[in-house]
């Protein structure tokens, strides 16, 4: 068994698998973050008065 290239094929992997969670890691705080701007746009396009009654005539 070959255990310097055992140890380098863990070190590759382990590297690997820390950059994918760093990348997912930005791209879930980044959807986050958008997600924020969309609720604070809808919060400010609300118009109150905008159907609160509905008229209707026969």
């Amino acid at each position: 068994m070959d255990i310097p290239a055992l140890s380098m094929s863990l070190a590759q992997n382990n590297l690997g698998q820390a950059v994918g969670l760093s990348v997912l890691k930005m791209a879930k705080d980044q959807s986050t973050e958008q997600a924020q701007q969309m609720i604070q746009m809808m919060t400010r396009s609300v118009q109150p008065n905008l159907g609160g009654n509905l008229d209707i005539s026969v």
